[in-house]
C-alpha cells in the first residue's frame, strides 16, 4: 500500500458538503482505503470559477491505498455531483 494524499473541493452549501463528504468517506471505505489523518482547511476563493462557484470547502486527507485502488476511485469520484473538484497526489517515502 502506498501513501496518497487527496485534497477535495465541496461546494459550501451545507448539505451538498455534507453529503458529498459522507459519500467520499463510504467510497474510500467500500475500495480498502485508510485514512490516516484529515484536515479541513477551510473555505477559499478558486482559482477560476467551477460548476458555476468562486468559493469552495478544502479538505486534505491523508490516506493509504492499493494503487490499482486509486484508478477506481477516480471513475467514483467523477460521478459524484457533490464535488467540485479532487486531486490525488502520491507521497513520496
Amino acid at each position: 500500500m502506498r501513501q496518497y494524499e487527496l485534497t477535495v473541493i465541496f461546494p459550501l452549501e451545507e448539505d451538498q458538503h455534507k453529503a458529498g463528504r459522507e459519500q467520499l468517506l463510504t467510497d474510500l471505505a467500500a475500495n480498502g482505503v485508510e485514512i490516516e489523518k484529515t484536515d479541513e482547511t477551510g473555505d477559499r476563493d478558486l482559482a477560476y470559477e467551477i460548476k458555476k462557484r468562486k468559493r469552495g470547502k478544502y479538505v486534505l486527507f491523508t490516506i493509504k491505498s492499493d494503487p490499482a485502488k486509486i484508478t477506481d476511485l477516480d471513475k467514483i469520484f467523477k460521478l459524484n455531483a457533490n464535488l467540485l473538484k479532487y486531486l490525488f497526489v502520491r507521497v513520496e517515502e
